[in-house]
């Protein structure tokens, strides 16, 4: 089929010309090229395509939403595509077309370059200097020869929405609700009149200061549409005025706000532009929220956060495997009071990571354990190692309603309840400063610095080590076969084992692991236990196959072996010392939280450097 039967000839200059505010029509044009942008490692992937009406040619963005069809091979150069939903903008003063809804028609085909077209760019500004811009000599959209549902097609930008209810008291208001609406991709410093229509993904607390300038207090907000996200912020009387009327979850209409560029330092976001409250700042709560998308995450794997820069901020999920206390620390430098909290999670790429909570997130997190959990814009520390910290413009989602968290739960169900993860603080480098929360430790430093002994917290640590003994009496016990309990039970009569905790009775219990081990190092001795997960593959059975093997009293040679096979083989242990009470001693006892083989070409390069480091004293 023959495409210059339906391009739109010449209309592109139109569309740049046009009154502002005006209601765009469709229409149908020819793809040149693609390429992709280079954003952060972070950042969301975006394209750039060159689009031409044969007359001119223009820079398009392309929103996110319509990344599938240049990954999926449907949209390429010499494509022929009806453009149904689009924007005009200005980017660092380039006219941009953003490119929100396509279609890309297929049965056109792809062609050459079709016909000789010129930088509609260069061909405005050389009207703008002879101030002899003016209407398009040729004809406008509504008159080509493009086929009659191209000109029918329904659904663009330019809509308006229907009338709101009231605004509720507190709310700063304007005629939002029938205003020309725009999409967050197409904001930009130089537009003087918008309004959006987005949802808040994160409404951060108040922030307060007090210097020698003066004090003040600021929060922000992410509003999210379905081209993007943006990154908003109201300081003293904006904060008071709109702080409580912006709930998270909730979708707004938002106009007379002051756009400028991003400050990264201060956003995890990676749109270019911010948006400022002002006094003259209007929001109004939007009833109908169906189009607009809920929360984005672009999860980063535990395994792959070596890779991330310190200091970065990624979206992460996991399953909860620990929870810390509650507790509070004192900044040296400003002298505050903060709380914290510190969690490890775990995910399918076989890592554990630790997450530190602050302030209310810390004190009222209660989450139970093998909750699965999202973060967004969480902070990537090497704090003893890869870390991850909540921060102001950070969130936290509990069993959240998204595919990801689905698949994360049935993996874990399925296999990952008794798998032994990897952690990043085992990883962590030797000769490291003192004072950290968690890094490496000799087992002769372990007692010397005296972990363990802070009776209102745990100290946590990692450590290689060789097992040189395994208690075999006392292994293992019959646990609960309720999920999540795994308490002890006892059998009152053959084939009845009793569970106080449940109230329930089975036929036959689930051994668990709760091993004492003797480990040596090239420094010391120490002992360490562990539990179900780490016992597992220190012994490479179930503690069911294990209690098999037994033979009663008398041990079978196949249980002995077992223990025979474990012993000699050494670990990354990342440890949790912490006093607990036996009768009436009190003793430190080091739990293993996880264990992993070691990375033999990387405690090379960790040995070479604690040379280095020697030989330059």
């Amino acid at each position: 089929m023959d495409p210059t039967s339906v391009i739109s000839i010449g209309t592109l200059r139109n569309v740049f010309t046009g009154d502002a505010g005006q209601v765009l029509p469709p229409i149908v044009v020819q793809c040149l090229q693609t390429r992709t942008l280079s954003p952060s490692p972070q950042a969301q992937e975006r394209f750039r395509v060159v689009l031409s009406d044969t007359v001119h040619f223009v820079q398009c963005m392309l929103a996110s939403q319509n990344n599938h069809l240049i990954k999926h091979g449907d949209l390429v150069k010499g494509s022929i595509i009806r453009l149904t939903s689009y924007q005009t903008n200005q980017i660092k003063e380039r006219r941009v077309l953003i490119v929100i809804e396509l279609e890309v028609l297929k049965e056109y085909g792809v062609h050459d370059k079709i016909g000789q077209p010129d930088s509609l760019e260069k061909a405005l500004d050389k009207s703008q200097n002879s101030g002899e811009l003016q209407r398009n000599p040729y004809p406008s959209p509504t008159a080509t020869t493009a086929t009659p549902e191209a000109a029918t097609t329904p659904a663009f930008y330019g809509s308006k929405p229907s009338a709101l209810p009231a605004p509720q008291r507190g709310q700063q208001f304007g005629a939002n609700a029938n205003a020309h609406i725009i999409p967050i991709e197409g904001l930009s410093p130089y537009q003087n009149k918008w309004t959006i229509k987005a949802r808040v993904s994160l409404k951060s607390d108040i922030k307060t200061w007090k210097n020698t300038r003066g004090e003040g207090k600021v929060f922000t907000v992410h509003f999210l549409d379905e081209t993007g996200e943006i990154r908003a912020s109201g300081f003293n009387e904006q904060c008071d005025a709109l702080y409580e009327v912006l709930q998270e979850g909730q979708v707004y209409y938002v106009s007379k706000a002051r756009v400028s560029f991003a400050k990264k330092q201060f956003s995890s976001l990676s749109n270019d532009y911010e948006i400022t409250f002002e006094p003259q700042t209007e929001v109004e709560k939007c009833e109908d929220q169906s189009d607009v998308p809920q929360l984005r995450f672009t999860f980063v794997p535990f395994a792959e956060l070596a890779k991330v820069e310190k200091d970065a901020q990624v979206d992460v999920i996991g399953i909860l495997r620990d929870s810390g206390d509650v507790a509070e620390i004192t900044s040296k430098t400003t002298h505050k009071e903060y709380r914290k909290r510190e969690i490890t999670l775990a995910d399918t790429s076989g890592f554990d990571v630790r997450m530190t909570l602050w302030g209310a997130a810390a004190q009222n997190f209660d989450a139970p354990l093998e909750s699965v959990i999202a973060f967004k814009s969480v902070r990537v520390s090497d704090f003893g190692g890869r870390s991850l910290s909540m921060g102001m413009s950070s969130s936290m989602t509990l069993e959240p309603d998204i595919d990801e968290a689905y698949k994360l739960k049935g993996w874990f169900d399925a296999t990952g309840r008794n798998e032994t993860f990897q952690s990043h603080q085992a990883l962590s480098g030797m000769g490291q400063a003192g004072g950290r929360a968690e890094v490496y430790k000799t087992l002769e430093q372990v007692v010397s610095e005296g972990l363990g002994h802070n009776e209102e917290k745990p100290d946590y640590y990692s450590t290689k080590a060789t097992i040189v003994y395994l208690k075999q009496d006392g292994v293992s016990y019959p646990a609960c076969m309720s999920e999540k309990c795994n308490k002890k039970v006892v059998e009152n009569n053959p084939g009845e084992w009793r569970c106080e905790n449940c109230d329930k009775t089975w036929p036959k219990p689930q051994y668990r692991y709760v091993i004492t081990m003797s480990v040596n190092d090239a420094f010391s001795q120490g002992w360490l236990s562990c539990f179900d997960d780490v016992g597992r593959m220190i012994m490479g059975m179930s503690a069911d196959e294990l209690e098999a093997l037994r033979g009663g009293e008398e041990k079978t040679n196949d249980y002995l072996a077992a223990f025979a096979e474990a012993v000699g083989k050494t670990y990354i242990f990342r440890c949790r010392a912490k006093m607990d009470s036996y009768g009436e001693q009190q003793r430190v006892r080091n739990q293993v939280v996880s264990a992993s083989p070691p990375n033999w070409s990387m405690e090379c390069t960790k040995l070479m450097e604690t040379i280095r480091l020697y030989s330059q004293d």
